[in-house]
Order: C-alpha cells, then sequence, then structure tokens
C-alpha cells in the first residue's frame, strides 16, 4: 500500500442511491474522487483503466452496476459486460496502482431455497441473468488478485432514486388496493446503512493493509432482521403514516400473494436471508435492524418536497 497520509478514494457510480450516499460518508476518510456515469461508463471497462492509473487511487469503490433485474432477461451481453467483465478490469488497474477495490454484490447470485440464512461459503447458484452477471463480477475480482473486498448485500432502497420504498408511496397515493408478494423473504436494507458501514469497513481496511494484516474476502452485509415484501410495504405505510403523512395514501387494503400469482420476466429467490456474522466479527459492525433504516429514510422523504 502506498504511504501517503491522505488516501485517494475513486467512487464509481456517484449518481445511484448507493453511490450518493457513499459520497457522503466517504468524506472523512480522504481525498474522495466521484464519477458518475458520464466519467465512467461500465458498459465499455477497457476505457476505464487509464483514468483509474492517472488518478493513482489508495482506494477503487464501484457502486456502479446493471440493476434492471427483468430487463437483464432481454439484455444479458450487456449485464455481462457491466456486472460480469467490470468488475475484473477494475479490480485489475486497482491491483495494480496497488489500491483496495471494494465491489458490491447481490443476494441474487443464490437459488433462494430453504429457509436458513446463506453464508458467503455456501455455493451460489444464480435463477436469472442478473444474478448470473453478479456471480461472474465477484469472480472476477477474486481472479485479479490484489487487496479486495466484495460485499454482497440485499434488498436496497433509499430516499432517492427507483426503488421499492418510493414504488410503495407512489402506488399507495394511487390506489386504494395493492398486491404484494409474501413468499419473498429478506433483509430490506438501507444505503444510508450500507454506505456508512462501508466507510467503517474501509477505514479499518486501511489500517490492517498498514500494518501487512489485510486479507481479502467476500462478506455478507445487510441490515438485521427479516421481512417479506408485504411485511416490508406495511411497515412503509404504518411509518408514513406515524409520520402524520397519512393523509396522502388513498391504500386501505394490502392483500399478500404468492410469487406465481405476479410473474416476472426474470424468476426472484424465495430465501434472501444472508448471514452476516463475518463482517460484524471482522470489523466490530453493529448491524441495526431493517426497521430503524426505514425510520430514518421515510423521515429523510418525510421533510423532502414529497416522496
Amino acid at each position: 500500500m502506498k504511504g501517503s497520509a491522505t488516501p485517494r478514494i475513486v467512487l464509481l457510480g456517484a449518481q445511484g442511491q448507493l453511490g450518493w450516499e457513499l459520497a457522503r460518508s466517504l468524506q472523512a476518510l480522504g481525498e474522495l474522487v466521484a464519477w458518475n456515469r458520464g466519467d465512467a461508463d461500465l458498459s465499455e471497462p477497457l476505457a476505464l483503466v487509464e483514468p483509474l492509473a492517472a488518478l493513482a487511487p489508495d482506494v477503487v469503490i464501484s457502486a456502479a452496476a446493471y440493476t434492471a433485474v427483468d430487463r437483464a432477461e432481454q439484455e444479458p451481453e450487456l449485464a455481462m459486460i457491466v456486472n460480469g467483465v467490470a468488475p475484473g478490469v477494475m479490480a485489475d488497474a486497482a491491483r495494480r496502482a496497488g489500491a483496495l477495490f471494494v465491489h458490491y454484490s447481490t443476494d441474487y447470485v443464490f437459488d433462494g431455497s430453504g429457509i436458513a440464512p446463506r453464508s458467503e461459503h455456501d455455493a451460489a447458484s444464480p435463477i436469472n441473468e442478473y444474478g448470473r452477471s453478479k456471480l461472474a463480477g465477484e469472480q472476477a475480482v477474486a481472479a485479479a488478485g490484489g487487496d479486495w473486498l466484495v460485499l454482497r448485500t440485499s434488498w436496497v432502497y433509499s430516499a432517492r432514486g427507483n426503488n421499492f420504498v418510493r414504488t410503495m408511496l407512489r402506488l399507495g397515493s394511487e390506489r386504494e388496493t395493492l398486491r404484494v408478494v409474501d413468499d419473498q423473504v429478506g433483509a430490506p436494507t438501507s444505503a444510508r446503512f450500507l454506505a456508512d458501514a462501508t466507510a467503517l469497513i474501509v477505514g479499518q481496511a486501511l489500517a490492517e493493509r498498514r500494518c501487512g494484516d489485510f486479507a481479502s474476502e467476500l462478506l455478507h452485509l445487510s441490515a438485521s432482521g427479516e421481512a417479506s415484501w408485504h411485511a416490508f410495504a406495511a411497515a412503509i405505510f404504518e411509518g408514513w403514516r406515524a409520520l402524520e403523512r397519512g393523509a396522502g395514501l388513498k391504500v386501505r387494503e394490502l392483500v399478500p400473494i404468492r410469487s406465481a400469482e405476479y410473474p416476472t420476466p426474470a424468476a426472484r429467490p424465495l430465501n434472501s436471508r444472508l448471514d452476516c456474522s463475518r463482517v460484524s466479527s471482522r470489523f466490530g459492525l453493529y448491524r441495526p435492524h431493517w426497521k430503524a433504516g426505514l425510520d430514518l429514510i421515510l423521515a429523510e422523504l418525510a421533510g423532502s418536497c414529497g416522496a
């Protein structure tokens, strides 16, 4: 690792829902260079190599990805380039620069069978093109070598961008009855928590590297607790009403349905539970319950001009 007093951190995907939060959380760690899609197009990964090398980074964090799960079924090649090939190219560029590379993956690398939380050692077996592309990205990062961390997470949402919370609030203001899937279970994870946890992890990882104690690793990182999408939706509306914003809601009935009643182009895993004990033990990380993260995001939305 380079011995710079102030680490230079390059963040890709800074305009996304996670990237926006990371840009806030990472400020305290060093000099932040934030790239959006106009600065770094992952569909042309080789074009990233020279700009990354020129910056001589100490840390490269990629929050950019192809996230359109259903559209990936029609665009598997593009999804694979962005999610599967580009992470390996960036990880290799980070290795050449002597930098730590941090990448995000997903619970969708698993097939969703059973009810037990999946650990990092459980075999991955994705059931859709998005999951296959993300698994390829994990493998490409590991194959690139150097110092890296891959953080698998689940059900990410925030106060901005397209996500389940904002979608539910919009639909709840338009319809009296909503049908929401009740047989898929995971841990809703706010981008704010994920970003703050990443900053803590990166800070400790830099200290480990300075001491020669760093080990590259795949880690699971989500909020604690679990919920179905139906239970998540119910908590969203309950929390919104508690903030005295319920007057804008039309929804009166939330009907639980099975996944088979709401077919989508991409199959979803029924079990998205992740065992996050390893990340907690290595970094001393406290993972708040998902409802605590939801309360913070709803309060942020309530303080804005609208959801």
